[in-house]
């Protein structure tokens, strides 16, 4: 069996290093995210019409800036209000239970990109395949729209199963002198609300998965049909499966990273009351959804069309 020495508190150098790093990490993911909304909500108020990729980087962008926000209330409430030998208060679940609920639906958002992506790029030879990636392309506002309101859906069910009755009035029900059978019962509500909001993004992920093996599908034909030509020649397509697949290996890589640490911040917390573990866990998950921005700029050429020009200004101003 798996032991841990409980470390109930950390050195006051070790929080406010904590705290400096959660601003830092939370600095750039607003800057990064801000900048995404910014670029296409100033093309929607110019009358621009944005397509399709153009609109669900802006709905990914605003999920991640709740996100980043979250994160930092996360790591303030954890360094200096949330002691350790105490049960988990309730600010502190409420904030847990919001993250959760903004990563699942960031995933939802990621899941639509990956469709797009494939629709639009992958070749495909069945049939009957053909016909949805072209009904996908040609009614993707509308698969956008089906997603966002089945993740309003599970947000509802996250928000009703968290502030449910059962959270609040079971273990006032009990003696006070229960103390120990209340802290338990709190215990397993808080990984019965953990379980419970994470079984939401089985789906989300199923079509992500699915999608991007499709994407990779189709980038092994298109390799095997480039055999014949000859290599000095540049292939669009070639381009656009690599760059696509680039996009969707990194959130994949961020997601998997920030959903483990997560994972493992739950024992962390409720069992082994590991302060320091909990605030690298959380250091972890606060790095991923700018630096899933960062690599998105890095590949639009819209968004590096813009920091290009933002940059050409500044230069011509000094």
């Amino acid at each position: 069996m798996l032991t841990l020495t409980p470390v109930l508190t950390v050195s006051y150098e070790a929080k406010v290093s904590f705290l400096l790093l959660s601003i830092l990490e939370f600095t750039v993911g607003i800057l990064v995210n801000a900048f995404i909304v910014s670029v296409n909500f100033w093309d929607m108020v110019n009358g621009q019409p944005l397509n399709n990729c153009d609109l669900v980087l802006l709905c990914l962008s605003i999920t991640r800036l709740f996100l980043q926000g979250l994160l930092l209330l996360d790591a303030i409430q954890l360094s200096c209000f949330q002691q350790m030998k105490d049960p988990l208060s309730h600010n502190y679940q409420a904030i847990l239970t919001f993250w959760m609920i903004a990563n699942q639906v960031s995933l939802w958002f990621a899941a639509c990109l990956s469709l797009l992506y494939s629709s639009k790029i992958a070749r495909f030879h069945h049939t009957s395949v053909l016909h949805l990636a072209s009904w996908v392309s040609r009614r993707f506002r509308r698969v956008l729209l089906a997603a966002f309101l089945f993740s309003c859906i599970c947000t509802a069910l996250c928000l009703w199963d968290f502030f449910s009755g059962s959270h609040f009035t079971v273990t006032s029900m009990l003696p006070m002198n229960n103390t120990e059978i209340n802290l338990q019962i709190a215990k397993l509500n808080f990984f019965h609300s953990f379980i419970f909001c994470n079984v939401g993004s089985i789906p989300p992920s199923l079509v992500f998965l699915v999608s991007s093996g499709v994407l990779f599908t189709s980038l092994g034909s298109h390799v095997r049909a480039m055999k014949s030509r000859t290599r000095d020649s540049r292939d669009p397509g070639l381009e656009a499966h690599i760059r696509a697949i680039i996009f969707l290996v990194s959130f994949l890589c961020f997601y998997v990273l920030s959903f483990c640490a997560a994972l493992v911040s739950v024992p962390l917390l409720v069992l082994w009351h590991s302060k320091g573990g909990v605030m690298v866990c959380i250091g972890m998950m606060a790095a991923c959804p700018s630096g899933h921005a960062a690599v998105l700029i890095s590949g639009n050429a819209k968004l590096r069309r813009t920091i290009e020009t933002c940059y050409s200004g500044f230069k011509a101003a000094k």
